[in-house]
């Protein structure tokens, strides 16, 4: 009748290499290379982001600020309305 799901295309020339998964160590190093490693890119990078990032908050708290005391009725426009 049909093929089924696993026979819908013949691949020719495709080599494929596995490791054993009781050959494999999962988290090799983590402590010893897998920290310090994070650390250095965090050190590497910090000075990047972070400035971008202050920035834009400034500008931000500035804007809302801003709009909340645009936002006020001025009390002295009111003062000869009786």
């Amino acid at each position: 009748m049909g093929k089924h799901f696993g026979e819908l295309a013949r691949v020719r020339h495709v080599i494929t290499y596995s490791l054993s998964p009781f050959e494999q160590r999962a988290v090799p190093n983590i402590i010893s290379h897998g920290i310090p490693n994070v650390m250095r890119r965090f050190r590497s990078q910090v000075l990047k982001v972070v400035p971008p990032f202050a920035i834009a908050y400034l500008i931000y708290s500035w804007g809302t600020q801003e709009f909340e005391r645009l936002k006020r009725k001025n009390p002295a426009d009111y003062e000869h309305d009786q």
